[in-house]
């Protein structure tokens, strides 16, 4: 019995191409969408930063003397949340046959998590709201990213990656600005109005998303070389001559398949290429460097959030309007981000990524100097504050580039030695997934490190410990980065 049109419809796709096919999977709207999908996520994470110390007063009433505890802890459940369900995120996504499918789910989580912030008067329910937002941020990091590692060539990668970090810088950084300023003016759900509407864009756009292998099926010549590509896993380019393996100069089929490296490493037969590709990956020691940046970034990025506000309202009395002004200083620099992502691809990802850690150092112990309620103060703060977010914003694309290329070398690796690959679903999202447990838990430590330092230590101790945690940082981004430095074909 024939099947019913509309069933068939469902499984097999128009004859038809949709309207503005070439538009909807070009690299530019899918690199626009993501970006647009990172900046909602940020912008409301961050939105309720400025809000959150007088919320928690007037809505949640918490006493005055533990403001600090509350903002520091709910920043840092955000964090948490994001931290444990990315690496769920990317292992799913790799062995689904859509991207596009779980971006759209993302977005459920994102709405419930925006309605719980929003009516929360206690902070059980603001806790739940931040957990559904960290849910919803792992399916957006984690899966976003891995599309567009699918979707633009890795030399390119980094200047794409160069938007998303403008998108995150932006949204998370902007958020407090005008957080602070509509609550001021308007009112706590007026903050929340930005919110829904952002969310409404983000629907649009991820609906009109198609992604490139979709837009093949429309294409006779891109389906047949996607098909190619996917019965031919090693047909790709192979490996660049400084990473030939030993197994690529002298190996042939006849010759044993337990030749050892020196030290007893058996290229051929390793062990921890058998672990799942999650576990897998992180033997790297490149692939560790780039997470561990991953973590001091956010941490020191984030740790803003739980500090900056409370400490600009008690050294020049500021409201949550000025005080979120703070912030427009850090951001500024972040329009740079795709320039910056254009020199690593020309260049590599090492050096910027290490000149921008220990730049970083100087102006964040300098913020130590910034305690008497003066004009110079106030300058000098923000002066401070825009070299930070100059030398943190040269970090971004890098690293997050860093991720994709890693995956890729290794994979060629395996395959030209005989070695079975990641499978036909690859390992990008579980990749990304790595990077974003490290962001996540940079995220999750930043707050809670900045705010009880200032606690207990004060503001000066925090700085001075951020400037160092900073300058440590930039020593394994130059020596493991793009490949140990001393034997730059080395993959791990």
């Amino acid at each position: 019995m024939a099947r019913p049109k509309w069933l068939a419809s469902l499984t097999q796709h128009s004859e038809k191409p949709p309207a503005m096919l070439k538009f909807r999977s070009s690299d530019g709207f899918i690199i626009g969408t993501v970006a647009l999908a990172v900046f909602t996520d940020m912008f409301l994470y961050g939105v309720i930063v400025p809000v959150i110390p007088f919320a928690l007063q007037s809505h949640s009433h918490v006493e005055q003397d533990r403001v600090q505890y509350w903002v520091s802890v709910l920043i840092a459940i955000y964090g948490a949340s994001l931290l444990a369900f990315s690496p769920v995120c990317g292992w799913l996504a790799d062995r689904g046959s859509s991207r596009r499918s779980p971006l759209l789910l993302g977005l459920l989580a994102l709405l419930g998590s925006t309605v719980l912030l929003q009516i929360g008067n206690s902070t059980g329910i603001l806790i739940a709201g931040r957990v559904l937002q960290g849910a919803s941020a792992a399916v957006v990091w984690v899966i976003g990213l891995a599309l567009l590692a699918d979707t633009v060539p890795q030399e390119n990668l980094a200047q794409a990656m160069g938007y998303v970090s403008l998108g995150m810088s932006l949204g998370i950084l902007i958020a407090p600005l005008l957080g602070g300023v509509v609550f001021d003016r308007a009112g706590y759900d007026a903050v929340f109005g930005m919110a829904y509407g952002l969310i409404g864009l983000d629907i649009i756009l991820r609906l009109l998303l198609v992604e490139k292998k979709v837009a093949a099926r429309w294409d006779p010549v891109a389906d047949v070389q996607a098909k190619e590509a996917a019965d031919s896993p090693s047909s790709g380019p192979a490996p660049p001559q400084n990473e030939t393996t030993d197994a690529e100069k002298g190996l042939t089929s006849g010759q044993s398949e337990t030749r050892d490296l020196p030290g007893g490493i058996d290229i051929l037969d390793r062990r921890r290429d058998r672990l799942p590709p999650i576990l897998a990956l992180l033997y790297s020691r490149r692939l560790l460097a780039a997470l561990f940046c991953a973590l001091i970034q956010a941490a020191l990025l984030t740790s803003f959030d739980s500090v900056l506000t409370i400490h600009a309202a008690k050294l020049f009395g500021w409201t949550s309007t000025g005080a979120a002004l703070l912030f427009l200083p850090i951001v500024i620099p972040s329009f740079l981000a795709p320039a910056f992502g254009w020199f690593s691809d020309k260049y590599g990802g090492r050096y910027p990524v290490t000149l921008g850690f220990l730049g970083a150092c100087p102006p964040l112990i300098c913020l130590r100097f910034v305690n008497e309620n003066t004009m110079n103060d106030k300058v000098i703060l923000c002066a401070l504050l825009a070299l930070i977010g100059l030398f943190l914003a040269l970090t971004f694309p890098p690293i997050m580039a860093e991720i994709s290329g890693i995956v890729e070398v290794k994979e060629k690796s395996m395959l030209a030695s005989g070695r079975a690959g990641f499978g036909p679903g690859g390992a990008y999202a579980q990749a990304y997934g790595l990077f974003n447990m490290a962001f996540a838990g940079g995220c999750m430590v930043g707050p809670l490190l900045a705010g009880f330092i200032v606690e207990g230590e004060g503001w000066s101790i925090m700085a001075l410990v951020l400037g160092i945690l900073s300058a440590v940082t930039a020593v394994p981004a130059c020596l493991w980065l793009g490949g140990w430095i001393l034997r730059k074909e080395q993959v791990e």
